[in-house]
C-alpha cells in the first residue's frame, strides 16, 4: 500500500510516551502522533485520550526523507479550507488587528513610533527613579 500525505488510515496504538503515541499502520509501517496532534483541546496526559492497543483513525500529515511518518488525529475533524488558511503567515496578526480597515505604511509607522516613544519615556522615568539618591539612606551615614 502506497502511503501519501492526506491519506486516512486505521491504526492501532502500539506505544505511548510523554511526547506522543506510536501507531501501527497497515503494511507493517509505524507512525507517530505528536501530543499536539491528538486533540484540539490541550493534552496534558496522552493516556486520557489514547490507550495501548486502541484502534484509531489517523491522517498522514508528513512523510520525511527518512521514511518517518507523522500522523494526526485532530486534523481528521478540521475543515480543509481552515487548515490551509491557518498555514498562511501573518494570519494571527491580521486577526489581532482590525482587518476591515487596512492602514497605510505611514499610518502603521506613525502608530509604532508613538508607542515606541511612550515605552522609552516610561523606561527613562523608571531608570531615573532608580538612580535618584534617597533621603535617609544608609550610605549617607545616617
Amino acid at each position: 500500500m502506497q502511503l501519501e500525505v492526506g491519506t486516512v488510515l486505521d491504526g492501532k496504538v502500539n506505544g505511548i510516551t510523554n511526547f506522543g503515541a506510536f501507531i501501527d499502520l497497515p503494511g507493517n509501517k509505524k507512525g507517530l502522533v505528536h501530543i499536539s496532534e491528538i486533540s484540539t483541546d490541550y493534552v496534558k496526559n496522552i493516556e486520557d485520550y489514547l490507550k495501548y492497543g486502541q484502534e484509531v483513525k489517523v491522517k498522514i500529515i508528513n512523510i520525511n526523507t527518512n521514511g518517518d511518518i507523522k500522523l494526526s488525529i485532530k486534523r481528521l475533524y478540521e475543515n480543509p479550507e481552515n487548515e490551509a488558511k491557518s498555514r498562511k503567515k501573518g494570519i494571527k496578526f491580521e486577526k489581532a488587528h482590525n482587518p476591515e480597515k487596512k492602514k497605510s505604511f505611514e499610518e502603521m509607522m506613525s502608530m509604532f513610533k508613538a508607542a515606541s516613544e511612550e515605552k522609552m519615556s516610561d523606561l527613562k522615568r523608571n531608570d531615573s527613579f532608580k538612580r535618584s539618591p534617597r533621603k535617609n539612606s544608609r550610605r549617607a551615614g545616617i
